[in-house]
């Protein structure tokens, strides 16, 4: 299973993400030990879809953070 998830940054704005593992992956967020999101602490999981095909779930999150997915 693969999940898309939306996590709200400390500086309010929204970062995109995919994985196989949300609760490791959200708690590597909130420890810094991702580069993308380590300034931005702490973040707080607000939305998560799950795709049980990893292809679509990829798909997904590259729409969501395209100018259509509406969140870029």
């Amino acid at each position: 299973m693969y999940s898309v998830y939306i996590l709200r940054c400390a500086d309010n704005h929204p970062y995109i993400g995919c994985t196989n593992n949300l609760e490791d992956r959200v708690q590597r967020h909130n420890k810094g030990q991702v580069p993308a999101t380590k300034d931005r602490l702490p973040v707080k999981l607000i939305v998560y879809i799950v795709f049980q095909n990893k292809y679509l779930a990829y798909k997904f999150e590259k729409y969501l953070k395209s100018g259509s997915g509406g969140l870029s």
